[in-house]
């Protein structure tokens, strides 16, 4: 196997992406085994192509440059993509050592919650190249059975993965409960924070920024043995004060008096369509969401990012920003007797309106 050039990297890559937008899992999977016939090595296949690739379909959505149907449409060929590699001959040669010897049991799983399964598996994909042995459980793993699966298996590690930062509450159940089984665990994704912020926060053995870098830190040094006695609240004993609980539970009420408030200070939206009513109903649901999250982890950066990136997705689509603000103001005042929330709420609001220093028309 050789090495590419970027070059030659970029020419496989925009092949994969021309084939994953038009939703052709042949001229896709055509492709990655062309390049392993000309020699590319399949872990570079996987990181240095289709992961960009993947990456890039992510940004077009993001940009509304592709629509969601087309954005799953083209993740479902870069799936199928992965699993065709495993059966080219230069996959299927590799082994773990000299002498085949594999170097441990791994078992690679997203978070409870966490549907966004790509980056696991090219994990899992990348750790059978170098020779352990894979437990790839998929997406959204419910942390019980990942806890029988470890009893019944005896993994050596455990590989967590999660991409959308409200499951970091599920995350650091899943990491605990493993860590009790005397078990070690590295976690990465995007849900993680900027250089694994908030891995560190919660207890986790191990992160890494990349596939890349978790199959390096695996191969080097074990990772430290848990202790058996931690428990989730060591980590973050500002939990005490309730106020996560108490947005968690209510939730669904609070998304409903937000909905109803909004519709009295809005006339308009009794001509809103039941799409633009759901649509809108769920903005406010991810918006209760990240500020659960933001009051688990004690981050105010968690909070203003994600209204930030909100933001961002509304101009592209032609949604005046500002249109956040009414929904944050309401949510203040149905948690009046919650500091910390309405800190968070507060500082939400500033973030808002730095996006959209010039309001417009309600939309």
């Amino acid at each position: 196997m050789t090495a590419g050039s970027h070059a030659e990297l970029d020419a496989w890559a925009e092949k994969l992406w021309e084939a994953a937008l038009a939703g052709d899992e042949y001229a896709a999977v055509d492709a990655a085994m062309g390049a392993l016939d000309g020699a590319l090595d399949p872990e570079e296949l996987l990181l240095d192509v289709l992961a960009p690739v993947q990456a890039r379909v992510g940004r077009e959505w993001a940009a509304n440059r592709i629509s969601v149907a087309q954005e799953h449409t083209a993740t479902a060929v870069n799936e199928r993509v992965v699993a065709a590699l495993a059966l080219h001959p230069s996959v299927r040669e590799r082994h773990g050592g000299p002498d085949g010897e594999r170097p441990g049991r791994v078992a690679v799983a997203c978070i409870d919650g966490e549907w966004h399964a790509f980056p696991a598996r090219i994990l899992a994909e990348v750790l059978r190249l170098r020779g352990w042995h894979v437990d790839y459980l998929g997406a959204q793993v419910p942390t019980p059975h990942l806890i029988s699966h470890l009893h019944r298996t005896g993994a050596t590690v455990v590989a967590l993965s999660s991409s959308i930062a409200t499951r970091l509450p599920a995350a650091h159940a899943a990491i605990t409960a493993c860590q009790a089984t005397g078990t070690p665990v590295l976690v990465g994704g995007a849900a993680f924070g900027p250089e694994g912020r908030y891995a560190r926060l919660l207890g986790a053995d191990a992160w890494a920024p990349d596939a890349r870098a978790a199959a390096d830190r695996l191969a080097g040094a074990p990772l430290p043995s848990p202790v058996l006695t931690h428990q989730a609240i060591d980590d973050l004993p500002h939990l005490s004060d309730q106020e996560y609980t108490y947005v968690t539970r209510t939730a669904p009420q609070l998304v409903r008096y937000t909905m109803n408030d909004l519709r009295h200070r809005f006339p308009a939206m009794a001509d809103y369509t039941d799409q633009q009513l759901q649509r809108t109903a769920e903005d406010i649901a991810h918006i209760v969401d990240f500020l659960a999250t933001a009051l688990y982890l004690d981050d105010t950066d968690l909070f203003t990012s994600f209204l930030g990136w909100t933001a961002g997705i509304l101009t592209a689509r032609d949604v005046p920003a500002h249109s956040l603000l009414p929904a944050l103001d309401l949510l203040a005042g149905r948690l009046t007797d919650f500091p910390r929330a309405r800190d968070l709420l507060a500082r939400g609001r500033d973030a808002v309106q730095q996006a959209a220093p010039h309001p417009g028309k309600h939309a």
